[in-house]
């Protein structure tokens, strides 16, 4: 059998197909089972061992500097025409009926496309259990099981040595902390970041990673947050912090993967942890845990009634953390 899940849309909704595709390894061993994505997040799925092969294409609007249209369009064509004489069983749409992923899949020419729709909100509000569900429609089994992102070995033991190098001995504990989010309703003010920092760095041993989309936030195409990150690190003092701006996905999987546990908002970043197994308190602001909360993974959310973060006080966060804390050592 041959499958095809193509799922073109943002990190964290990628990293929550990665248990659909897991659940059809586990289920399928001998299948052919293949991915196409998005280059801007094809790097979820490099060196996952449920896969066969994973394609990617680039989207119009995050083509870089020198790279024409018309390139990227034939490019496309071409991934088109090769995915095309694969002769695919199934082509599984896990995002819905995306207007592109459908035309997608009708130029791929399946036997069946299966594209996720209300009929599977019955297996429950989370989008890993909807995603999941396709397996009872396509005859198997239902299972959700744990997201899967595999960090680069290289990449992770570099990102290990630059950490003690700059703090000037071996972390015992390293705990994530990821100040970007691309909602205004999710993003937590710099000093109660440095706040959280100062805390938890009490403890002997403990250092913490800092995470941030790099470049300025005046940026018209792609904001980041060095300002907010250098307010972050001027408030910390003397405490242990290794900055990390993570240029590039894989270098953000490479960071989060040497983490015993994070605090992030709700985003890619957490999707990604989650995936890491790194235990987590989660800032929410205007979007729904239920559905899109860490899954499978010890957590903490933290949501305020008017749903910004920036409602969220420092103690609070901290209350969760300790909590959290208990539950990991418990």
């Amino acid at each position: 059998m041959k499958i095809l899940v193509i799922r073109r849309d943002n990190i964290g909704d990628l990293v929550c197909s990665t248990p659909l595709i897991r659940a059809l390894r586990q289920q399928l061993p001998d299948a052919n089972i293949q991915a196409l994505v998005t280059h801007y997040n094809a790097e979820v799925l490099a060196r996952n061992p449920d896969l066969d092969v994973v394609y990617s294409y680039q989207k119009a609007k995050h083509r870089g500097p020198g790279e024409g249209r018309f390139g990227i369009y034939w490019d496309r064509l071409k991934t088109i025409l090769a995915l095309r004489q694969a002769h695919f069983d199934w082509v599984l749409l896990p995002g819905g009926a995306q207007a592109s992923s459908l035309r997608f899949a009708r130029m791929i020419a399946p036997q069946r496309v299966l594209v996720r729709d209300d009929q599977d909100k019955v297996a429950g509000p989370h989008e890993v259990e909807q995603c999941c569900h396709l397996l009872v429609r396509m005859g198997l089994s239902y299972a959700a099981p744990a997201p899967v992102v595999v960090p680069d070995p290289q990449l992770s033991a570099v990102f290990h040595q630059q950490c003690v190098a700059h703090l000037g001995f071996v972390p015992t504990r390293l705990i994530g902390v990821h100040i970007s989010a691309r909602k205004v309703s999710q993003r937590w003010p710099a000093e109660r970041f440095a706040g959280f920092i100062r805390h938890v760095t009490q403890s002997p041993g403990t250092a913490c990673l800092l995470f941030w989309a790099p470049g300025s936030a005046d940026d018209p195409k792609h904001p980041g947050d060095d300002e907010k990150a250098a307010a972050v690190m001027a408030a910390t003092g003397s405490a242990p912090v290794v900055p990390l701006p993570t240029q590039g996905l894989d270098k953000l999987i490479a960071g989060l993967s040497l983490c015993h546990s994070v605090l992030c908002a709700d985003g890619g970043a957490m999707h990604l942890a989650a995936a890491l197994g790194k235990p987590m308190v989660c800032l929410f602001g205007d979007s729904d845990p239920e559905r899109w909360g860490p899954w499978a993974v010890p957590h903490r959310i933290a949501q305020s009634p008017q749903r910004h973060v920036e409602d969220l006080a420092l103690d609070a966060i901290l209350s969760r953390w300790t909590a959290l804390a208990s539950d990991s050592h418990g």
